[in-house]
């Protein structure tokens, strides 16, 4: 499934600069053998309705990552950060932080790293408990386990774009649809720091061809503008959505020219600034 969605993704970058990104859809995942009935994978019905419900068509960190993977075969390991706060107050930067632990677990999957997938899952469990969002997340993280520790990978890249998505649904369940949008583009600005740092150290004019993506950034900052004024009022998301116009204005290259290489690095210190702020406790 992420081999298509990732050609789909690239395929996109390179030849559709007039509309957003178009939603994934998912398939069933494959179910550990010893995990009971409980922990199993969303079922395709349920992986469809959960995507159905949720309004943001932000490409998740999985397209991101297998978008890369393909031309660059990247060291996925050398791409980890140091752990950050279990116990950050602000629901706002809690969703933000949640996203982009998700990010996290994608980039511990590419590098087949049973004990990285493990620590991480723990961690998005505390995040989601912390937004009130855990019940069935629980469950997921039992089921992530297993997977981790019979080196099911492949299994494990949908048990994640399932978890997320059930995030989500939860979320909208409670009516929290801003949070939804805030856990989005948490794994966005992480996915995005990973690629674009891969880049800046491997250049070359197709991986540049990856970032160029102005129509998703306006997509993005829309979806910003429709959260509440409260939450666009946050100093953390009122920081992180002035660093987003900035990217902007860094990727909105003419269709078929690519990034340059000081570009890509102007990008990647845009991002690296919107995770310091992002994951940094007050």
């Amino acid at each position: 499934m992420f081999v298509r969605i990732g050609c789909v993704l690239v395929l996109f970058l390179l030849a559709a600069p007039t509309r957003a990104l178009p939603q994934a859809t998912a398939s069933p995942a494959p179910t550990a053998a010893a995990a009971p009935a409980a922990n199993a994978s969303l079922t395709g019905p349920e992986k469809s309705q959960a995507v159905k419900t949720d309004a943001v068509t932000i490409p998740t960190p999985g397209e991101l990552f297998t978008a890369l993977g393909k031309p660059a075969k990247p060291d996925w390991a050398s791409r980890y950060r140091g752990p950050i706060p279990m116990n950050y107050k602000a629901r706002p930067q809690i969703a933000l932080n949640l996203g982009g632990l998700i990010a996290d677990g994608f980039i511990a999957v590419e590098a087949q790293d049973t004990q990285q997938v493990k620590n991480i899952g723990g961690d998005v469990v505390k995040l989601a408990k912390a937004l009130g969002v855990s019940e069935n997340i629980l469950a997921r993280g039992n089921s992530i386990n297993q997977f981790a520790e019979n080196n099911e990978w492949s299994a494990l890249q949908e048990e994640l774009e399932a978890t997320q998505n059930e995030v989500k649904a939860s979320m909208q369940s409670h009516r929290d649809q801003d949070l939804v949008i805030l856990v989005s583009l948490g794994g966005w600005i992480r996915g995005t720091q990973v690629v674009s740092g891969v880049i800046a150290k491997n250049y070359d004019e197709r991986l540049g061809q990856i970032l160029r993506q102005p129509e998703l950034l306006r997509f993005i900052r829309s979806k910003i503008a429709q959260i509440s004024p409260d939450l666009q009022n946050d100093p953390l998301v009122s920081s992180v959505n002035k660093q987003l116009l900035a990217i902007e204005q860094i990727v909105a290259k003419p269709f078929g020219q690519p990034l340059t290489a000081a570009e890509v690095g102007q990008l990647n210190e845009r991002v690296n600034q919107a995770m310091k702020e992002i994951q940094t406790k007050d």
